[in-house]
């Protein structure tokens, strides 16, 4: 596996509005070293600042692991929306889709692809509020549908939730969408695995690419080393950093949990990367990359 300069992990989120506290962006360099934080602006990050950071500031060679899903399921069914005869067939198409039906929101947000007539169908609003077709017909569970790479995270052991429940405090569907918005724009600036082969080293947008990452995945991995479960203060983050091999970061007294998220996951995303597993799970084929992508780490 090809190496990389820089690891960078951006914890994500699908909240309507400007700006926002639950984005969090940690980077930690290939040589080694404590992951450091990237100061928010006053206010937070928008999702803005985070693509212009990511189209015109990311340093060069950079895996940069992003806490959203890239597409939605389609290996169940054939299709993302299944009749309706605007279902994309690709991930990259699902991104254009979203884009053009949200094209006048501001701050990259999802809100009207997801009251679209016909989209607001497959999603699930409220708690007695789901589509018609949110559930598949005969479907063993009221959870809704899952790509091959969730089904993978469960057999690691992790709950993923459905891209297409936007309920609940666990819930990933408004984040994703408006991830997909960003990664729409960052098309020819930024690759993205699996939908993207891997680019030569400092060749495409200076050898860096994204990748989806759970940041859950890198927590349980890392507790299963022995690091806390809970990551309350700077001295539990320093705990589990040092079962990835990683130094302590000088920070003392409480971390809030989308900062610990990312400066885990980027020294995660660290130590992991160079393992060929990663890059080669056993359900990712060609088809599976072209449509639903994949989580990083999820073997």
């Amino acid at each position: 596996m090809r190496e990389f300069d820089h690891f960078v992990a951006i914890d994500w989120s699908g909240a309507r509005g400007e700006r926002h506290k639950g984005i969090a962006i940690a980077i930690a360099d290939g040589k080694g070293g404590p992951p450091a934080l990237v100061q928010p602006p006053r206010g937070g990050f928008s999702r803005i600042e985070v693509r212009d950071i990511l189209r015109d500031e990311l340093p060069a060679n950079a895996l940069v692991g992003l806490d959203l899903g890239i597409s939605l399921p389609f290996h169940d069914t054939g299709a993302f929306f299944p009749g309706w005869d605007r279902t994309p067939r690709s991930a990259k198409k699902l991104w254009e889709l979203i884009e053009e039906i949200c094209a006048d929101e501001p701050f990259l947000g999802a809100h009207s692809f997801v009251t679209h007539p016909e989209a607001r169908r497959y999603f699930r609003h409220g708690r007695d509020d789901e589509g018609d077709r949110f559930l598949l017909p005969g479907a063993a569970t009221r959870e809704g549908r899952f790509r091959e790479a969730e089904t993978a995270q469960r057999a690691q052991k992790c709950r993923p939730v459905s891209n297409f429940n936007l309920v609940g405090a666990a819930q990933v569907g408004k984040s994703s969408l408006t991830g997909m918005r960003m990664l729409h724009q960052l098309r020819g600036h930024l690759p993205v695995w699996p939908v993207d082969p891997i680019p030569e080293k400092r060749i495409t947008s200076g050898g860096s690419m994204a990748v989806e990452i759970y940041t859950g995945l890198a927590s349980k991995e890392t507790a299963a080393l022995g690091g806390r479960t809970k990551l309350l203060t700077y001295a539990d983050l320093n705990s589990a950093l040092d079962v990835l091999d990683c130094p302590p970061v000088d920070e003392v007294g409480e971390v809030d949990d989308h900062s610990s998220d990312a400066l885990l996951t980027a020294a995660w995303l660290r130590k992991v990367a160079p393992e060929p597993a990663r890059w080669e799970p056993r359900c990712l084929t060609a088809e599976i990359a072209y449509t639903e992508g994949w989580t990083f780490g999820a073997l």
